[in-house]
């Protein structure tokens, strides 16, 4: 049985499905069998698409108008007709007559995962090379603090006076793991920033701790 996927995106009103409806209905699909979006192809969570995808029985064929319909990346894309091998379901994309039902098409998506694979590989290498030239820069990599300005200098100013990292939590609405990251990431000095301790002699006088 043949099953047909639309999807256009909300960003802009004036697309509509017709022209995916037709090209399926031409293509064989019945019109009970047909799923929509109306969705960004960056989003995973399309429930149409998943609603298409649990419909699908082994030995159905999805079909699509256009690949990008599918997939928001080549990766995203080949990760989803790899799942619909899985269930024995064929894919067929029309406007690029790929079609894993045959020969050629499967050679076809073979090579695309090769190229994924070397996609993916090429970001990793251009990812671990910017890391390393912000490092000779004296510049981390990561997310930007989530602690800053006149907050993040109240909360060492408390801490400073030695109010417990659990107290600050509380007075300051951060969350625990958040705080450590903050404090690690400016490199703050715990140890240096608290007080000499003080202790007590048998006769209960003062001592400092730091005398001998």
């Amino acid at each position: 049985m043949l099953v047909g996927y639309m999807r256009i995106s909300t960003d802009n009103d004036r697309q509509s499905t017709d022209l995916q409806r037709d090209a399926l209905l031409a293509a064989g699909v019945d019109a009970r069998h047909l799923f929509e979006d109306h969705a960004s192809g960056t989003r995973d969570d399309r429930p149409g698409l998943t609603k298409a995808l649990e419909f699908l029985q082994p030995g159905d064929v999805l079909v699509v108008w256009k690949l990008d319909r599918l997939g928001r990346s080549l990766s995203h894309l080949l990760t989803i007709v790899n799942a619909l091998k899985e269930k024995r379901v064929a894919f067929r994309s029309l406007t690029e007559n790929l079609d894993t039902t045959t020969p050629s098409g499967e050679f076809l998506f073979q090579v695309f995962g090769a190229l994924a694979q070397y996609e993916r590989a090429l970001t990793r290498e251009r990812v671990m090379a910017g890391l390393a030239a912000a490092k000779r820069r004296g510049r981390r990599g990561g997310r930007p603090p989530a602690i800053t300005g006149e907050k993040l200098d109240a909360i060492l100013s408390a801490l400073d006076g030695r109010m417990s990292k659990a107290a600050v939590c509380r007075n300051f609405g951060v969350k625990r793991t958040t705080l450590i990251e903050t404090l690690a990431r400016i490199g703050w000095p715990e140890g240096l920033a608290k007080q000499p301790r003080r202790d007590t002699t048998d006769s209960g006088n003062p001592k400092d701790s730091r005398r001998l």
